[in-house]
C-alpha cells in the first residue's frame, strides 16, 4: 500500500475523527485541556504506528500538560481505538504539539507590525 493511497487516506480520516471523539468524551484526565483538538493525524501504510498532530488554546504549560495527559492515556486511548476502529493492527499513537496555529497567529502579528512601519513611513515623507 502507497504512503497516500485511498485507503490510507480513509484510515487517517476515520482515525483522526476517533481520537478526537476518544479525547473528548472519553477521557477524564484533568491534564487534559477542554479545547483540545486533533489537528491532524498520519497512520503508517503497515498500520503499526501513527502520528496525531494535537493543537491545544492555551499557554504553553496547557499544552505540555495536556500531551503529557495524553501520553499517559495512550494505552486506554488505543484500547479504544481498537474496540471503534476495526483495523488488521492497532497502532502505537505518538502525541505531537501543533503549533501551526500559534505561528500563524505570530505572524500574522509581524506583518501587521511592518505594514503599520510602512504606512507611517509613508505618512511621515508625504508630510515633509
Amino acid at each position: 500500500m502507497r504512503k497516500n493511497s485511498v485507503k490510507n487516506i480513509r484510515i487517517n480520516g476515520e482515525v483522526q475523527r476517533t481520537l478526537a471523539e476518544i479525547i473528548r468524551s472519553e477521557i477524564k484526565d484533568p491534564r487534559i485541556a477542554p479545547m483540545t483538538s486533533v489537528v491532524a493525524v498520519e497512520v503508517a501504510p503497515d498500520l503499526k504506528s501513527c502520528k496525531a498532530w494535537i493543537s491545544v488554546l492555551g499557554d504553553e504549560k496547557a499544552q505540555a500538560d495536556t500531551i503529557a495527559g495524553l501520553k499517559s492515556a495512550e494505552g486506554y486511548i488505543r484500547s479504544m481505538l481498537a474496540r471503534t476502529v476495526n483495523l488488521r493492527n492497532t497502532p502505537q499513537i505518538t502525541f505531537i504539539p501543533d503549533r501551526s496555529i500559534a505561528y500563524g497567529v505570530n505572524m500574522s502579528k509581524l506583518i501587521d507590525e511592518v505594514v503599520e512601519k510602512d504606512e507611517q513611513a509613508a505618512s511621515d515623507s508625504k508630510e515633509k
